[in-house]
């Protein structure tokens, strides 16, 4: 796949964006609406994304690939946490410390990153990208929570957001009827199909109309926050190119996890803030910037992966 199929799957998302800024500014979806829609996607609707991208017949050298690709991704999420603690070592406000760690290791992979490789390259795509989202809800779940809760003893109540999370389980599913060589019965596997066919569209307006709010303050001028930013945007996705390149991995499994990788900040960074009971105008201010310059690091990151290293 070229560059340019890459950035003019881009801007078709950045369309659908548009669509649900305007959606926002003209008032014609709901805050409530909105947080519907977002549980409704992550809970229903990616999740039978997820399940049909495994419905292939069964090959052990995907196996290998699938475990060798969470293996890089574990590997690359260690490397980014140690920078990301010393980069951010200094930083005297509590909230913007958290803030500008988190948003420079964890991305928007799952709510962007999986419509974006379904579009670009189908549900093989899927198949491989589910690996770094696999791999993010282990992370995200424990280290990336653990920035904004200092509560101890909450162990059984991590094991529950990472097992018991829906994409979680439909990876297991998936997982199952791919080794099993099993299908779904005819009408639930169409039923499968046609919910999983929305989430590209309908992640990108929910996305849009978040953005729609976003005002422009002396938060973003903020020295830390464009630290995280180029982090995220940039050095990450291309050390994480780095350790695939090195574990030999190529193919569709390569530029999946690449694009994975490349994904903006996450959103649940405003709402862990907002747990956390601080101001959430950081954490606001740095998703909205990195969302918005993902429509140009992106391509730059999928052009450094492709020069010969």
């Amino acid at each position: 796949m070229d560059i340019g199929q890459l950035t003019n799957q881009i801007f078709l998302m950045f369309g659908l964006m548009l669509v649900g800024v305007i959606i926002g500014k003209t008032k014609l979806m709901s805050v409530q609406t909105s947080n519907d829609l977002t549980n409704i996607l992550i809970k229903v609707i990616g999740p039978c994304l997820i399940i049909n991208a495994f419905e292939q017949n069964y090959s052990q050298s995907r196996i290998k690939l699938f475990v060798l690709a969470a293996v890089a991704v574990a590997i690359a999420y260690v490397i980014e946490i140690v920078i990301s603690k010393f980069a951010f070592a200094r930083v005297k406000n509590s909230n913007l410390k958290r803030v500008s760690t988190y948003g420079s290791v964890y991305s928007n992979a799952g709510f962007m990153g999986i419509p974006l490789i379904s579009a670009l390259f189908g549900p093989t795509g899927v198949f491989y990208g589910v690996v770094s989202l696999a791999v993010w809800n282990v992370f995200n779940w424990t280290h990336g929570i653990s920035l904004f809760n200092e509560a101890k003893g909450e162990e059984g109540s991590k094991f529950k957001q990472i097992f018991l999370n829906p994409n979680v389980i439909a990876i297991i599913i998936g997982l199952i009827l791919f080794i099993f060589s099993l299908s779904l019965p005819s009408t639930v596997d169409q039923v499968v199909k046609y919910v999983g066919s929305i989430n590209t569209p309908l992640s990108m307006i929910v996305i849009g109309n978040s953005l729609a709010s976003i005002k422009f303050d002396k938060s973003m001028l903020e020295r830390h926050l464009w630290i995280s930013l180029i982090l995220r945007n940039l050095i990450y996705p291309v050390i994480a190119i780095f350790v695939l390149k090195l574990m030999g991995i190529t193919g569709i499994a390569f530029y999946t996890t690449v694009v994975m990788a490349a994904c903006p900040v996450a959103g649940l960074i405003v709402l862990f803030t907002l747990q956390a009971k601080e101001n959430p105008a950081p954490a606001i201010a740095l998703m909205s910037l990195s969302t918005v310059l993902s429509l140009v690091t992106i391509p730059i990151v999928f052009a450094i992966s492709n020069m010969r290293i």
